[in-house]
């Protein structure tokens, strides 16, 4: 049996849950690429979760429901082969998941098998949902719970909006956590949802919560690579902290870039190969004797 490299510092579920025993902090984040899973791993971030908001953020949708289980075996291999020491999660996407149990187990795999992940997250705590969960662990794959704000229901919600602000639906979905762990997830992400609900959730969980919108008393939070990085300038949730500004940063180089080419200032000398001293002289000669001939 071939054991694993001592040197490797690959985070794990157990480590992941220890940070609650020990009231450090969680830090997540999600990726959808080589390129930028590398640099967050290289960070020092907890876990990177491919997340089917890879749909608006990469490919454009209007939501989440388009995105299939294609797409997110494409993105989260490549954020495996990036990550050395990160826990990699991938998220099932909308109708992976409602499907038969042995169907759902199946697409589930796929993450772990194809992709290389270490879990997978799933939305919502129905009834049918906490069997999946339950069939999920006991066929040894790991699981990421979310309540609050689950965006796989947009077209049930209608709109994008904080959950639990009123006193029935925050009982709800402390219920919700509640069963999802007992049915076997290793942590849940809390979304939009006031935070005085997520308190409470955290307080009465054993395992970690991971919140997006669910303020600071949370065991750990997540956001969004592109929102936290300025990609887009367009509008960005409550919950968003910029901490720069990357769509001004990329948008100025590509105008500089722009300019220089049209102005002939690109590529110059300096951006150019040269040949070896005294190599292509004749060649070199031997043209200029023909334009020479020619403008004659």
């Amino acid at each position: 049996m071939i054991m694993p490299n001592e040197k490797t510092q690959k985070k794990t579920i157990p480590f992941i849950q220890a940070k609650k025993e020990k009231k450090e902090k969680i830090v997540a984040i999600t990726a959808y690429d080589f390129p930028v899973a590398k640099i967050v791993d290289q960070c020092g971030i907890d876990l990177i979760l491919v997340g089917d908001s890879l749909g608006m953020v990469v490919l454009g949708y209007e939501n989440t429901i388009p995105v299939t289980m294609e797409d997110m075996i494409h993105h989260t291999r490549p954020v495996v082969f990036a990550s050395k020491s990160a826990l990699v999660v991938g998220d099932m996407p909308y109708f992976s998941f409602h499907l038969s149990n042995e169907e759902s187990v199946y697409n589930a795999s796929r993450f772990l098998k194809e992709a290389g992940a270490s879990a997978v997250k799933i939305e919502g705590a129905s009834k049918k949902r906490l069997k999946l969960v339950e069939a999920l662990v006991e066929a040894e794959i790991p699981v990421m719970g979310h309540v609050g704000l689950t965006p796989q229901s947009i077209y049930h919600f209608g709109q994008f909006k904080v959950k639990g602000k009123e006193i029935e639906e925050a009982e709800n979905i402390v219920k919700d956590a509640l069963s999802l762990e007992k049915a076997g997830v290793f942590s849940v992400i809390l979304e939009c949802i006031p935070m005085e609900v997520a308190r409470i959730i955290t307080e009465k969980l054993k395992i970690p919560t991971i919140g997006i919108g669910a303020g600071p008393y949370c065991d750990g939070q997540i956001l969004v690579f592109h929102d936290l990085v300025g990609f887009s300038n367009g509008y960005l949730p409550k919950f968003v902290r910029k901490y720069v500004d990357i769509h001004e940063v990329i948008s100025r180089a590509v105008k500089g870039y722009i300019d220089d080419v049209k102005k002939g200032k690109f590529p110059d000398s300096n951006y150019s190969y040269h040949s070896k001293s005294g190599k292509l002289d004749e060649l070199i000669k031997n043209e200029d004797q023909k334009r020479g001939k020619k403008k004659k």
